[in-house]
């Protein structure tokens, strides 16, 4: 992949960002200020559509230069695509939470279908998962999916987290000479970071769900292309998503214990609680990367190079200080 590639379509989605900007203003698609949300002045969304076009876009010029197989490439555009249009007729208009929850499930099982299924995975050194590897594999794409909606609620924070995610793990596939396609990650950071000149450090237009799902599920399938290869790199993807995994999850799981409804509108994710604590998103956001690129890649790399009995427990190694950062900020708490 080419510099000069890289860099048209980083202008496409920046230019496409500025034209979704006007749309939505024009429209009065605006994002009111209410219990959930951290910012407090009524914003244009949906500025993510740029980036869903832009690297479908970039998807079909690798599919028809035969630099990606037909069947990966339309296995992310057709469930990336589906995703994306309900997240944007959804920024135009509610649309009921099952119904959502209901056509999420039906995109992640025809992913694993169209990936031929993951019952020959063997976790923890040989333990073999059979069918149930499908069903945790659609149970993950889900779950990715609606956290990165729960997480895109600062400035540039679900932008930044997809820009080194996808950067780590392309490094990492260089370093392995793996033959899996790094193409696919390069034009994603490339797509997103003319995105996140709008909405970073100040937002100008906010993501939007169309573009905060099709990024979820779009790592999501990445990463379980991964794991067709290895359970390792596959590890590695999870290391490298740990941010958002850890803060969701754990944020998830305190709220429902303390009685709360799965969907109620919140500001008790760690990264709220910081950027109110620190009167800014910058720095949160900016910490983000630096745990990303300081923390978790390296402990993704030992992963990946090392022959590890169990590549699973260093899973547990990066997710360790998260969880005791969660709970330090009493994430999940309702007085948070």
């Amino acid at each position: 992949m080419s510099m000069l590639s890289l860099f048209i379509f980083f202008l496409l989605a920046f230019a496409l960002t500025y034209f979704m900007r006007a749309y939505a203003l024009k429209k009065n698609i605006i994002d009111n200020p209410n219990e959930r949300s951290s910012h407090s002045v009524p914003t244009p969304r949906g500025g993510g559509v740029a980036v869903v076009c832009s690297y479908l876009l970039a998807l079909t010029v690798l599919i028809y230069s035969q630099q990606l197989t037909l069947h990966i490439g339309l296995t992310l555009m057709a469930a990336g695509f589906v995703i994306a249009l309900l997240g944007f007729l959804d920024d135009h208009g509610h649309i009921n939470s099952m119904l959502r929850l209901a056509i999420h499930f039906l995109v992640a099982i025809s992913v694993v279908i169209s990936l031929g299924g993951f019952s020959e995975v063997t976790a923890f050194n040989g333990l073999a998962l059979g069918f149930s590897a499908n069903i945790i594999a659609v149970l993950f794409l889900v779950w990715l999916l609606n956290l990165y909606n729960f997480m895109d609620g600062i400035n540039g924070i679900a932008s930044v987290e997809a820009i080194t995610t996808v950067v780590s793990m392309a490094i990492l596939y260089y370093v392995l000479n793996t033959t899996l396609n790094s193409d696919i990650h390069w034009l994603l950071a490339a797509c997103v970071f003319g995105f996140l000149l709008w909405n970073f450090p100040k937002a100008k237009i906010f993501m939007g769900d169309a573009c905060s799902g099709f990024l979820g599920l779009t790592l999501g399938i990445l990463a379980l292309i991964a794991l067709k290869e290895n359970l390792a790199l596959f590890c590695a993807w999870i290391i490298c998503l740990g941010v958002f995994v850890v803060d969701a999850t754990y944020t998830l799981i305190k709220r429902v214990l303390s009685g709360y409804k799965m969907y109620d509108a919140h500001r008790s994710h760690s990264y709220q609680i910081l950027s109110r604590k620190w009167g800014s998103h910058t720095p949160v956001t900016l910490a983000v990367a630096a745990i990303n690129l300081l923390w978790l890649l390296p402990l993704a790399y030992y992963t990946v190079t090392q022959p590890l009995a169990y590549p699973e427990f260093m899973v547990l190694v990066a997710y360790l200080p998260l969880i005791l950062i969660a709970m330090k900020l009493k994430a999940g708490h309702p007085d948070a």
